[in-house]
């Protein structure tokens, strides 16, 4: 498989492998939603099961030209759409979840649900964010900005796991992910996080994530750049080529994520992992490009 470095690839390879995976929409009747649904469903890589508010769905002009790819579940509120949602996951009858109008708290109550939920236990709930920025050439992908405030080394085993994986299904054969801090040197005292990295990078030279290469602790630029790489003098397998970065906190991470989008015109996608199937929870803010890239995102790593 060709290396995807775009979201344009991405989709035109979506496209190339005509399957469509089902996507439920949780009260898709926002116009942001509405596009990222309607879109996919033009590129042909998805179908929609719209779960709640089906009478507004139904009215939107958007999705007239594909309704044999659409199919409805009525429930009494947004509550019953998410259980409802979340129970075509869990039954094997969708292979995405999506957040529309409903308040993420509501939706994630039925996601985490310990008896009718969808994530496995043992697993860890963890945003990850795919991003096309100008000038880097490749996509770029990074953990956590939505989710785990501090992450212990359990959960940073696991978004390493779940990178590397999301990494090979863009094709990338042996993902550079780099362990972020704001330094090269491991600092206990102060940095107690940076004590654990060494362990995760034993663990990946033994193969335990699959075919990657982790290195760490480096700062973003050393991760990014080999001529910052080479000024330090610093010597790493990362090459400034990083395909991923796993970021030290929820602060960290999100700080990034509103840079690039802000300040360097990045465009972006992100879902949750962990669970049984991918869950595109977008943003109030993210744009209806990003919410379709994030299907696409999905959609490329859904399992049937």
């Amino acid at each position: 498989m060709e290396t995807i470095k775009d979201f344009n690839q991405l989709v035109a390879h979506l496209a190339e492998k005509e399957e469509r995976k089902k996507v439920a929409v949780v009260c898709g009747t926002d116009s942001s939603t509405q596009f990222a649904v309607a879109k996919a469903l033009e590129k042909g890589f998805i179908e929609a099961v719209f779960v709640g508010a089906v009478d507004k769905v139904k009215e939107a002009e958007i999705f007239k030209p594909f309704s044999d790819h659409i199919t409805y579940v009525e429930a009494a509120d947004p509550d019953d759409a998410a259980r409802k949602a979340v129970a075509l996951v869990r039954n094997g009858e969708a292979d995405v979840l999506m957040k529309g109008l409903i308040n993420t708290d509501n939706l994630l109550h039925a996601v985490l649900d310990k008896e009718h939920g969808i994530l496995p236990k043992g697993n860890v709930l963890t945003h990850i964010t795919a991003a096309s920025i100008p000038g880097y050439p490749r996509l770029l992908f990074f953990t956590d900005a939505a989710v785990i405030p501090y992450p212990t080394q359990e959960q940073r085993v696991q978004q390493v796991k779940y990178t590397t994986s999301l990494c090979h299904s863009f094709g990338i054969e042996c993902p550079k992910i780099s362990l972020i801090h704001c330094s090269e040197k491991v600092g206990g005292k102060f940095f107690p996080f940076t004590l654990g990295y060494q362990e995760i990078i034993d663990a990946g030279k033994n193969g335990e994530y699959g075919k990657c290469i982790i290195d760490g602790p480096l700062d973003l630029k050393t991760s990014c750049s080999k001529e910052s790489l080479m000024k330090k003098g610093i010597i790493s397998p990362i090459d400034g080529e990083a395909d991923v970065l796993i970021f030290p906190d929820i602060e960290a991470g999100n700080v990034f994520y509103k840079t690039i989008t802000l300040f360097a015109a990045a465009t972006t996608a992100g879902m949750l992992q962990g669970t049984m199937a991918p869950v595109v929870l977008p943003s109030r803010s993210d744009s209806k490009e990003s919410k379709f890239n994030s299907l696409a995102v999905a959609a490329i790593t859904a399992r049937r």
